[in-house]
């Protein structure tokens, strides 16, 4: 597929990136080692250009059945938020130690979704966040899993990403995802699937495109990008989806030429 010219996003100040579970790990449920380590010289490296970076980092739960040593799949509740409890150390430790390389301290902020819902922890979640960055450090927020029930939840870090952009102010947040962005149709099964480069409303006909789930490794899908882009939309924030199987593609952001999907605000 090739390159869509889009609008430069270099004026793009505050930026939220989220990765999701299939851009970190390999279909093992193990990490990509190599794929984190192009991933956090990049961010470093759009770091040193002046961006102020928050990265929404999946990968907690798979990295933690992958330390134990079991499978992930048909797991209870209780299980999946142990194992987010052992896999959040190890993702951690391996950001820590490979933005450190670059320069960078990093600062770990586990989220419930009260923290939003009430206004003085929403408050003292978003003095934290600009503390952190005017210290120039980088936050790295997930979800708190090993605690969230039901009624705590986000549904993914889709969701968790658009609420972390607009509780920040975000200028732009990028969904780094499995698949290129919006199609017509889904294009594992339809080889002739039109792809969407730009979407200026999110409407019904928008919204009937979205599929399911994504890969087994992660929770979200189309779904829960478009309710993401319509969220931050509302508050003028622009979102876009690419493909996070090639970090370099956050330099062709930021040239204005990438595959991707953009979401206009609304």
């Amino acid at each position: 597929m090739t390159k869509t010219h889009h609008s430069s996003f270099e004026s793009a100040k505050r930026v939220v990136i989220k990765v999701g579970t299939s851009t970190l790990t390999h279909k093992t449920g193990m990490i990509n080692i190599r794929k984190i380590e192009r991933l956090v010289k990049v961010i470093a490296d759009v770091a040193n250009s002046g961006k102020e970076i928050i990265l929404v980092s999946s990968g907690a739960v798979s990295a933690g059945f992958a330390k134990l040593g079991e499978s992930g799949q048909d797991r209870s509740l209780e299980e999946k938020q142990a194992a987010a409890a052992v896999g959040q150390c190890e993702l951690m430790n391996m950001y820590d130690r490979l933005f450190s390389e670059y320069g960078y301290t990093i600062a770990q902020i586990l989220i419930t979704k009260d923290v939003i819902d009430l206004p003085i922890r929403r408050n003292n979640a978003v003095n934290t966040f600009n503390a952190l960055i005017g210290r120039g450090c980088i936050p790295i927020v997930n979800e708190n899993d090993s605690i969230s029930f039901e009624g705590l939840k986000f549904g993914g870090n889709d969701t968790l990403s658009a609420y972390v952009a607009m509780i920040t102010k975000a200028d732009l947040l990028i969904n780094m995802s499995d698949i290129d962005g919006l199609f017509d149709s889904d294009p594992r099964k339809n080889p002739n699937a039109k792809f969407i480069s730009e979407v200026d409303r999110i409407d019904d006909s928008v919204k009937a495109l979205a599929g399911g789930a994504g890969t087994v490794r992660g929770t979200g899908g189309m779904v829960a990008k478009l309710e993401a882009a319509e969220m931050v939309g509302q508050e003028h924030i622009t979102m876009i989806i690419v493909n996070g199987e090639r970090p370099d593609i956050l330099y062709d952001i930021f040239d204005g030429s990438f595959v991707g999907t953009v979401f206009k605000p609304q």
